[in-house]
């Protein structure tokens, strides 16, 4: 295989999670009886450009179909993220109803619709047509198909080139992602905006976040390496912020090389911060899979104990993360019995590989339980407040990742 920036040969694996299901390929009770697709789950690690990127198998429209079941707005915390983010850069950048802004992979319209109140003209892209109808039900514009430089040419040539295009943890779901750049280049105005959010490879480092690790993330991203990806393009990165979502995030500010925007310090200040977490240094790599394996054993042996102890054990949010979790542990329904989650999407279906029942928020309370695990770590403050009552009545909430920790 070859890396999908550079085309250096790649020898070098990060990380090897065996085989699994795609995490957001829910089942239902019928699908329970007929045959499940399971594909490897491989990274490797270009020592070019340092891309860490999944092996090479599987089309992204077996990914991304019809059935996809993540929609942005089953978080609450997200939510208000995306707010902030809209109030934060119409004024930045001065947006309004002349302006055009292009959201990338726009979901079920969490974001847009913070601009649509503003009345600023916006456009949706985003091939999954269960978010995309959530979506236009909102009144956002939506087209729906992935984006690349073919699609950014096009709106190009239709006179719909971006003041902003914006994409929230889209960059590293993209198979190509030299095509997806190269698209950006093409949709933006020459004096246009690109804010992209994504995963920091750093922090999945230094926090063990193997669990971010599913089909779906094509690429696992620094800035050094997007920077690479930008200049190829003929894009600059011009400004860098560090968010706490996700486990710890970059969102990127770019624009064509050939603006008259100064690149700021903060570019180089976590160009400089990478590179002595050694992220330019094979050694940091390769030693990651046995911090995994910790986490897996650890998190397995604490379900086994409690089983042992007649302890009731469940989960609270069916997240991809979750499922890399589960399959790469082996856990299936004797060790935890139940998953609830919010999304009304995923309620009533299974979980892949594991084929846990996903309920209800409301099952939490339906008896006593001794633990909760939160497989959506990143949202364990929201799940404990919205459950407090649980808290009160002796349960325990339960984490694996970075290490576990219950309370």
């Amino acid at each position: 295989m070859k890396c999908r920036h550079c085309f250096s040969e790649l020898n070098h694996t990060f990380l090897d999670l065996g085989f699994a299901p795609p995490s957001n390929s829910y089942l239902t009770k019928d699908d329970l009886t007929k045959p499940e697709k399971y594909y490897p789950l491989k990274v490797m690690v270009c020592d070019h450009c340092w891309l860490v990127q999944t092996e090479d198998y599987a089309q992204a429209d077996e990914l991304f179909d019809s059935e996809y079941a993540y929609f942005s707005s089953t978080s609450t915390g997200w939510l208000e993220h995306a707010k902030q983010y809209a109030d934060m850069i119409i004024q930045e950048l001065g947006l309004n109803e002349k302006s055009l802004v292009i959201e990338l992979a726009s979901n079920d319209g969490y974001l847009l619709k913070n601009f649509v109140e503003k009345k600023i003209p916006c456009l949706g892209i985003e091939p999954t047509a269960s978010t995309a109808k959530a979506a236009k039900a909102l009144g956002i514009p939506v087209l729906q198909d992935f984006f690349g430089e073919q699609l950014g040419k096009q709106l190009a040539q239709e006179g719909r080139q971006a003041d902003l295009i914006t994409g929230n943890n889209v960059y590293a779901h993209v198979p190509d992602i030299n095509d997806f750049t190269l698209g950006l280049a093409a949709a933006l105005k020459p004096s246009g905006t690109i804010t992209l959010e994504f995963p920091h490879l750093m922090r999945l480092i230094e926090f063990n976040q193997f669990d971010t690790i599913y089909h779906e993330h094509f690429s696992y991203l620094s800035l050094n390496t997007v920077a690479r990806i930008f200049k190829n393009a003929g894009l600059r990165v011009w400004n860098v912020e560090e968010l706490p979502t996700h486990g710890g995030s970059l969102r990127i500010y770019g624009c064509h090389e050939s603006d008259v925007r100064q690149t700021l310090p903060t570019v180089q200040v976590i160009l400089e911060k990478e590179k002595e977490r050694g992220l330019q240094n094979l050694s940091v790599y390769e030693s990651f899979q046995e911090k995994a394996d910790a986490i897996k054993n650890e998190f397995l042996e604490f379900l086994i104990t409690q089983k042992k102890l007649g302890k009731k054990v469940v989960a609270y949010g069916a997240a991809a993360k979750g499922n890399t979790l589960l399959n790469y542990a082996g856990v299936k329904p004797d060790l935890l019995t139940f998953v609830c989650d919010a999304a009304a999407a995923k309620q009533n279906k299974f979980m892949p590989g594991s084929h846990i029942p996903i309920m209800k928020p409301e099952a939490l309370f339906k008896e006593h339980l001794d633990f909760v695990v939160i497989l959506p770590w990143n949202i364990e403050k929201e799940v404990r407040e919205q459950n407090i009552q649980l808290a009160k009545s002796g349960t325990q909430f339960v984490t694996a990742v970075p290490s576990l920790k219950y309370s």
